[in-house]
């Protein structure tokens, strides 16, 4: 039995040039299924919960062709990958909706640090315990999934030293996450930071992987995955998802992969340490993504994120075999192989392309493909 899943895709929308313009207020006025973001520049949709890799792979093309459709109904518009304002325009905010007290918020604290676009991914776990584990363990290997995905290496223009401006900039939010031994402590913590106002709501839990549900902390249904950057390639996101989902039955069925019991790392405090490990991590694959040097959070050994991701695919390729979806999990090798969407651009700007002739070329690349996609398996879907 295949894990429900979604993704939650927020996008810049700009011109042709690469230069991003905001529409997302007409957006949500004229289309169904899109959301605003604080900042009007992009723009989120949601695919519902599917257990099928076709019908998901659908509903992220599809949104995206009748948001294309609009855009060109507005001018010579259309959407813009990556996930930060690589071009410019990073010192000014664009509010969307400025009546909303929680965007106000956010723009004072925050400023355009929270101007990304990037990738949720969300996998359905009703036990409460069981989520929390599988929170434990993705936390610890979140790194991975920005390592495959990392495609911000330009901001206004310049390259910035990150593979993930984006997630090198994010206000993780509150500064101090521990990882949640059981949903109690999730709760309990959760009405603490209220409290303190360290978070401003229920929603304003901005870490690498959170518990998520319809009544937040008390109602919980999902493990969300929000370290990933933009990944503009359908099928390069679902083999992520199938990664992710992969590891999750594998500890569905043997919840002794739980980082909490089964690290060897001589610790104090164990929960403090794997949290100081992997937030280092997580600051290596900003870095450099697949190059970055990380230390895994079984034995405190190093090993690039490149062969940690190929060890992880290679242990969790029987379980996709078993249920029928490996073939969605192998174009992880060809992006171990050809490198992540920040690695080639940076490969293009290292030979004397600029960054908006990267820009360009990845636009016209994203909407040949879609084109593609939306011919060959929506209309076999249809039939």
């Amino acid at each position: 039995m295949l894990l429900s899943k979604g993704f939650e895709v927020e996008m810049y929308t700009g011109t042709p040039k690469g230069d991003i313009v905001g529409f997302s207020d007409q957006i949500v006025a004229s289309l169904d299924g899109f959301v605003r973001e604080p900042d009007q520049r992009n723009v989120e949709y949601t695919t519902a919960p599917l257990c099928c890799y076709d019908r998901l792979l659908c509903a992220l093309v599809r949104p995206r062709q009748q948001l294309r459709q609009y855009l060109k109904s507005l001018g010579n518009y259309t959407l813009i990958p990556g996930s930060t304002l690589s071009l410019g325009k990073s010192d000014r905010f664009y509010r969307s909706d400025p009546n909303n007290p929680y965007h106000s918020y956010i723009e004072t604290t925050y400023g355009t640090k929270v101007v990304t676009a990037s990738i949720h991914i969300n996998v359905g776990i009703s036990d409460p315990e069981i989520l929390m584990r599988a929170c434990r363990l993705v936390r610890m290997e979140a790194p991975l999934y920005l390592a495959l995905s990392a495609s911000s290496p330009f901001l206004d223009g310049k390259t910035t030293g990150y593979h993930s401006t984006r997630w090198g900039m994010f206000p993780k939010t509150p500064s101090d996450v521990p990882l949640f031994e059981s949903h109690r402590h999730f709760i309990q913590w959760n009405e603490e930071q209220l409290v303190a106002g360290t978070m401003f709501n229920v929603r304003h839990l901005w870490t690498s992987v959170r518990p998520n549900g319809n009544r937040r902390p008390y109602d919980l249904n999902r493990l969300e995955l929000r370290i990933c950057d933009l990944m503009v390639d359908p099928i390069a996101l679902l083999a992520v998802m199938a990664l992710l989902e992969a590891r999750l039955i594998q500890l569905i069925h043997d919840p002794s992969l739980d980082p909490l019991e089964i690290s060897k790392i001589p610790a104090n405090n164990r929960s403090a340490d794997l949290i100081g490990l992997t937030d280092a991590n997580e600051i290596a694959a900003a870095e450099s993504s697949l190059d970055a040097q990380l230390r895994h959070w079984e034995d405190g050994r190093l090993i690039l994120a490149r062969d940690w991701i190929e060890e992880l695919y290679q242990e969790v390729w029987p379980v996709a075999k078993k249920h029928g979806f490996s073939c969605f999990l192998s174009p992880i090798k060809k992006i171990l192989r050809e490198g992540n969407t920040a690695g080639q651009w940076l490969q293009l700007h290292s030979v004397g392309v600029d960054p908006r002739q990267v820009m360009i070329q990845a636009i016209q690349s994203m909407a040949e493909q879609e084109s593609q996609l939306e011919d060959q398996l929506c209309q076999s879907l249809v039939a």
